[in-house]
């Protein structure tokens, strides 16, 4: 026998979109319960490289995209929220680095470098010299340019974990939450073990999970749709920190490469960017022996020869578009009493929950008195790749 439990909003997916956006709606004064299948960022989000885009690798064809202009504003709105003075109190959250950075290995930037510094991108691309390099590249080697990004790097998983403080109780964990579909195809509830929750409105942020909870909904729209990459995983205990694109001959970044701390008190490169696109078919032995050649190539001076290797398989799972090509916005859509979701980056998690707050206040969903307080298990912050994948 289910026992009903009442709340406002009920959300499932607990990843950096549903962790921000509970968080909002409880600062709100609403009532949640947000369910979380297996660990907490144990989809996209712990995969994730952590960088807070402000949209300049969009840039790189020489010109504003959309989806430049749709995140420009984000790093701006999480470094208030990291002092302190944002929507979110984040200030405990770890910063791995004040800026991501853009570099050229050689003549590759000279087409672009009118372009970054044009009023178009004034403030948010500087050209650094000298003793203002990060220490990978202040090596007499080194005889590209680098360029200093308006944008930041997070450590994902200690923003998990702070989000998660955030939420308090209302987090639930269940192993297989069902959306049970109404008469009329509205929601009537979400079935977990043992309880029946009942809300006002229903959201779905579960990324790529959110293909299951559809078919259950009954909905076949939105789509969604998968655009694979291979990650490249560089463990060591003395290499120095990269937070950067490598600019190459496509408008999309030859690499990108960001550094995290491992439990062992070692570093590890975290390589995507074209490479882990065009390397999805590979195999991680193939991938492995590429991105060696890439690296040997772009950074000899760099010792890699006591590193270890991994490589692993990410999908962005977003609404679909023609040609399977990258969403310019964070996306929602409501159908009739529950709202469907993708932030599609992890930099436009505030701005997807300004719109679910938006789409609520337009719906005329406000908070009731009813405070729900269940004494249910608890999801765990999952275990960041870089640890998990090597022993």
């Amino acid at each position: 026998m289910s026992t009903p439990l009442d709340t406002d909003i009920c959300l499932i997916g607990g990843g950096i979109a549903g962790l921000w956006l509970n968080a909002r709606l409880r600062a709100a004064g609403f009532s949640t319960l947000l369910i979380e299948q297996n660990q907490l960022g144990g989809g996209q989000s712990m995969k994730s490289q952590g960088i807070i885009h402000g949209g300049t690798k969009y840039a790189l064809q020489g010109s504003l995209t959309q989806a430049a202009e749709a995140i420009s504003g984000m790093p701006a709105r999480w470094r208030a929220c990291l002092e302190g003075r944002g929507e979110l109190d984040l200030s405990g959250v770890r910063v791995l680095s004040q800026h991501h950075y853009l570099w050229s290995p050689g003549s590759m930037i000279s087409n672009l470098a009118g372009f970054f510094a044009s009023k178009a991108l004034r403030g948010r691309v500087d050209q650094i010299k000298g003793k203002s390099l990060p220490e990978v590249f202040a090596h007499p080697a080194f005889k590209g340019k680098v360029y200093q990004l308006a944008e930041l790097v997070l450590d994902v998983p200690d923003l998990v974990r702070h989000l998660a403080e955030l939420s308090a109780e209302s987090l639930v964990a269940d192993p297989d939450p069902r959306v049970l579909q109404g008469a009329d195809g509205d929601i009537q509830g979400i079935a977990i073990e043992g309880h029946l929750i009942r809300a006002q409105r229903y959201i779905l942020c579960a990324g790529e999970g959110n293909e299951q909870l559809l078919q259950q909904w009954g909905l076949s729209k939105p789509a969604m749709q998968r655009r694979p990459l291979q990650m490249v995983l560089v463990k060591g205990a003395q290499l120095p920190p990269l937070y950067a694109h490598c600019l190459g001959s496509s408008p999309k970044p030859r690499l990108t490469v960001t550094t995290h701390p491992c439990h062992d008190g070692q570093w590890c490169w975290y390589l995507g960017g074209e490479i882990a696109e065009q390397g999805v078919e590979q195999s991680a032995a193939q991938l492995i022996a590429k991105a060696q050649q890439e690296l040997a190539s772009l950074l000899p001076w760099v010792d890699l020869s006591g590193c270890q290797w991994q490589t692993l398989h990410v999908n962005r799972a977003e609404p679909a578009q023609s040609g399977l090509t990258r969403p310019d916005s964070a996306y929602l859509q409501a159908s009739s009493n529950g709202l469907v979701s993708w932030p599609t980056k992890l930099a436009l998690a505030p701005d997807l929950s300004d719109q679910i707050l938006a789409e609520l206040e337009r719906q005329g969903i406000q908070p009731s008195a009813q405070k729900s307080n269940p004494s249910l298990p608890r999801p765990a912050p999952a275990v960041p790749v870089w640890d998990s994948l090597f022993p």
